[in-house]
């Protein structure tokens, strides 16, 4: 009895022994890490390029095109392009300079067609107020009708909506321009992209099947 009492004892304490042995740490996955870290993210540079563009635009006509003349001095200056691209910051200050001359003779139009637009109305507004009688100070005795009067009224004022519009169009055109060139000086087409052009013929009667004339095929390769 005493030796069975013994044995559940010792069984006992080397139980607890084993209970209190520390564990060691399990080994931490490094591997994991690496395939959680994300991709770099892609930056469009000709969006970016394109909006500030379109801002400078906004803000003032022919900045936009002024931001596009610096992108290309900006490559020449870091040897990202062949050359001194000379042609093209001509054609870009051409450009600018193609801006602000339609646009002096569009306001110019406009001030002219305004001026005789009201020069009219109050030469119609004098003689409806004088029996028909004519200003002679305004210098337009050489209208006797006022049914011409009227005609050549109603001319000046759609002449000076028109130039109106078109300085509208232009303001739009500078912004188109500089937003298109930004995007596309960061336009890539692959080396692999071809267009061939070759002599074919076509069916010009699918009905019968006889007639044939001369085309030219054109094959897109991408």
């Amino acid at each position: 009895m005493r030796a069975l009492l013994l044995s559940v004892v010792i069984c006992f304490t080397f139980a607890q022994v084993n209970a209190q042995k520390p564990v060691s740490p399990a080994k931490q996955d490094t591997t994991a890490k690496l395939d959680t870290i994300a991709p770099a993210k892609y930056v469009n540079q000709g969006k970016i390029a394109g909006k500030k563009a379109v801002y400078r635009s906004l803000m003032f006509p022919g900045l936009g095109q002024l931001y596009n003349y610096g992108l290309v001095v900006d490559d020449v200056k870091n040897g990202r392009t062949e050359g001194k691209r000379i042609g093209q910051k001509i054609y870009l200050i051409g450009k600018i300079g193609a801006i602000y001359a339609g646009g002096t003779i569009l306001v110019m139009s406009y001030i002219d067609n305004n001026n005789n637009y009201k020069r009219f109305l109050r030469e119609l507004q004098y003689r409806q107020a004088n029996n028909n009688a004519p200003d002679p100070n305004n210098g337009l005795t050489q209208y006797p009708d006022v049914n011409a009067l009227t005609v050549a009224k109603n001319i000046y004022k759609r002449n000076r909506e028109v130039v109106l519009i078109s300085l509208v169009g232009l303001y739009g055109l500078n912004v188109l321009d500089a937003y298109v060139t930004a995007r596309l000086k960061y336009f890539n087409v692959d080396e692999s992209l071809s267009i061939k052009l070759s002599p074919s013929i076509i069916n010009t009667n699918t009905m019968y099947g006889l007639n044939i004339a001369p085309a030219l095929k054109l094959t897109l390769k991408l």
